[in-house]
């Protein structure tokens, strides 16, 4: 897996980066506004870097570059709002280098004495349309039937007028204008088409970063702007929402990435990836640039800020095509109505997300294993909660050290994170979901690091054999996520070993489980943080009682209650008091984890019951499953982009938050979605797909609170992705 540019593209980047910052300035973007949008001193310079010919076939007098080379520039020019219709003249160049015949045009777009540009209709069908560009071009590259003509456009012909972003388009009557034919049946009309779908990828990396620049400008506002005597940025009603629009923003980005990605590799859902990364990045930048706008409030409206040049160009550069919600239709018939599409070739592509040989091996292994050695039984009492752990299973596991696959310094493998991720989906997949092994996994991870070796002989040698699992103690009834609040008591006595009281709130497993890890307060004369001390307790022990709590999900959890329970000190991980240190590490191995498999997972079982009922030719059921479908790549680019940043040891961005905070969020959405679009019968919990849905839609509200709540990954997001103020105490 590989999120990184070369070296040579990171020049390229970074070459263009510096131009546009110099010369694509909030002042040169008003300035350009005076000739409707387009700033010809600023296209003679991206000429003269290369940017006109990226994309155009050395053999025609071009860069011959790939189309991330060409993505990497369009996310600069998005982030500098360019102006000039970049997406669409780089398009044009490389469809007459392609098809030839208009060299003397060609060699003078690319050196940028003539903008050469696009039409995005047959003209044969649409003769009259908008133009992007239109109003300083002197040709269109179009379709007309089954030909492709360059239409030359004399001077004067388009009028320019006042338009919402003031960017140079213009509406054009380009069927009575003279034009030559470049090229005329199928591999032609495939050029041209495959030409189309590039647009498409260029300007969603465009939107992608004009989404991103815009809430960086709130972010940055947020921090200096006050009221009520504080920053607007500690106000979670401030920081959240542009958390919420960040994981978008880059989901997109990375949506791209992964396009391209399965373009170069033949993938079947590229073509509807295609149109539906422009919806999402369109959409998302739409969100983005007007919540950013909402941050600077009533400042917002007023043309001193540059905000409002963001707002109007993310809607102008998008719509300049038609209405965006016809490319989630265009997305439904490619996923689900066999539309065809022609894709451009990418070229070179660095970025590569697979998952790798030692993950096919071991989900290879995890698969014969339940395929072989389950019985019956043992399957019928499977579940997605911690009532699915099954005693027998476990012990089976850890026999075949399938048990703990990251993590050799429990006597398990020593698994990269992609290849623990891939084999946690195969034990999705075969309905063992097993909660209570991955946090035994944690628990014994911190007796590993912290525990002294008695704890280790006494209950971490049991663990590693498969005998016993262990629960989480950290909320309690009144403090939730904000476990620094803890009041559960810790007194150490005369012998050295000590008491515990006090009441721990969602133990789940409790009535599995042997141990709990335990978060007790030590010393309550000191700042909530620093007098805490983790201990691990046996839930067997005189004094503990554990009560039942059960969701609507199908779940039970615990209320556990702590009486003068004793603990002798050997059962203390790390110093007194030197708690809130032993359990950062903890909760960094929550964080970051995802929930896109199980809504995949989901829509196979939604399509299953679709297409059995006829629905899936319904052009409005295949936009709604299209919608769920990008959500699920967003979700998954984040996690597979969180994984790899622990990996590479890149600096913490929040990137594991977003992970987790997004994909459970739209675990929700899509969840409710898939109920409604599979009603009535999605109400019954009948074995089989109705089954998952119905019980995905009452799982997913969890997801938005376990394992960190939503809000708390906001903050984090927040603060480490956008540089804002701390949201909480």
């Amino acid at each position: 897996m590989n999120f990184d540019l070369t070296e040579e593209q990171t020049m390229v980047r970074d070459t263009f980066a510096r131009f546009l910052d110099e010369n694509s300035t909030s002042a040169r973007v008003r300035k350009a506004m005076e000739t409707h949008g387009f700033d010809a001193e600023l296209w003679a310079g991206l000429a003269e870097l290369g940017a006109l010919a990226i994309r155009v076939p050395e053999e025609a007098g071009g860069m011959g570059l790939g189309l991330f080379d060409a993505v990497v520039v369009m996310e600069e020019a998005g982030r500098t709002l360019a102006s000039g219709p970049l997406a669409e003249a780089l398009v044009a160049a490389r469809l007459l280098g392609q098809l030839g015949g208009a060299e003397e045009l060609l060699e003078s777009a690319i050196g940028g004495e003539s903008l050469v540009t696009i039409a995005f209709h047959d003209i044969a069908d649409r003769p009259k349309q908008w133009i992007a560009g239109g109003t300083h071009a002197r040709a269109v590259v179009a379709r007309r039937g089954d030909d492709v003509v360059l239409v030359t456009i004399p001077e004067g012909t388009a009028q320019a007028e006042e338009t919402l972003a003031t960017t140079p388009i213009a509406e054009i009557e380009l069927g009575s204008l003279e034009s030559q034919v470049l090229g005329s049946g199928d591999a032609a009309l495939a050029t041209f088409a495959a030409g189309l779908d590039e647009w498409k990828l260029l300007m969603a990396a465009a939107l992608s970063g004009l989404g991103r620049q815009a809430l960086q400008l709130g972010a940055a506002y947020a921090c200096e702007r006050k009221a009520f005597g504080q920053l607007i940025g500690t106000f979670q009603g401030v920081s959240h929402p542009l958390a919420d629009r960040l994981c978008e923003v880059d989901g997109g980005k990375l949506m791209v990435w992964r396009t391209l990605r399965e373009i170069a590799d033949g993938h079947e859902d590229a073509a509807g990836n295609v149109s539906l990364v422009l919806w999402h990045c369109a959409t998302a930048a739409a969100a983005a640039v007007s919540q950013a706008l909402q941050t600077f409030g009533g400042y917002g409206l007023t043309t001193e800020y540059d905000i409002h040049l963001y707002n109007l160009r993310a809607n102008a550069w998008a719509l300049v095509r038609g209405d965006v919600q016809d490319l989630l239709a265009e997305a439904g018939r490619r996923f689900y109505g066999n539309e065809t599409a022609h894709l451009p070739e990418v070229g070179e592509l660095p970025i590569e997300f697979d998952i790798g040989e030692e993950a096919r091996a071991v989900g290879a292994e995890v698969d014969a294993f339940f395929e072989t050695q389950i019985t019956d039984e043992e399957r019928s009492q499977f579940h997605y909660s911690w009532e699915g752990w099954v005693p027998s299973v476990h012990k089976k596991l850890s026999d075949a050290n399938l048990l703990f696959l990251g993590n050799p310094q429990m006597g398990g493998r020593a698994l990269g994170p992609y290849a623990k991720k891939y084999a946690r989906e195969c034990f999705n997949k075969h309905g063992y979901a097993n909660p209570g092994a991955g946090v035994t996994e944690m628990v014994g991870y911190m007796m590993v690091h912290y525990g002294t070796d008695e704890l280790k002989a006494q209950v971490l040698d049991r663990i590693k054999r498969g005998e016993c699992i262990t629960s989480l103690g950290y909320s309690e009834p009144s403090c939730g996520s904000d476990v620094f609040a803890a009041q559960t008591r810790a007194t150490q006595v005369e012998d050295g070993s000590w008491r515990i009281n006090g009441t721990k709130m969602w133990t789940s497993g409790a009535n599995l489980s042997e141990y709990v890890l335990m978060l007790t307060r030590t010393n309550p004369d000191v700042p909530k943080h620093k007098g805490l001390t983790m201990f691990i307790v046996p839930l067997k022990a005189q004094g503990v009682e554990v009560q039942p709590i059960y969701t609507f999900q199908d779940e039970r959890t615990n209320v556990t209650f702590y009486d003068n329970v004793e603990v002798p000190d050997t059962w203390r991980l790390g110093p007194v008091d030197g708690g809130t240190k032993v359990m950062a590490a903890a909760l960094e191995l929550e964080h970051g984890g995802g929930f896109s498999k199980t809504i995949e997972e989901t829509l196979d079982a939604c399509e299953e019951v679709l297409e059995d009922a006829g629905r899936l030719s319904d052009p409005s059921v295949q936009q709604r499953l299209a919608r769920i479908r990008a959500h699920i790549i967003t979700a998954e680019m984040l996690e597979f982009r969180s994984m790899w940043a622990s990996v590479e040891k890149k600096p913490n961005l929040a990137y594991g938050p977003m992970a987790k905070m997004y994909s459970s969020e739209v675990f929700l959405v899509d969840a409710r979605e898939m109920l409604q679009l599979t009603a009535p019968a999605s109400l019954s919990k009948r074995e089989g797909p109705l089954q998952l849905i119905n019980q995905s839609y009452r799982h997913a509200h969890g997801t938005r609170i376990y394992g960190g709540t939503s809000e708390v990954h906001r903050s984090m997001i927040a603060e480490r992705g956008l540089g804002m103020p701390r949201t909480r105490g």
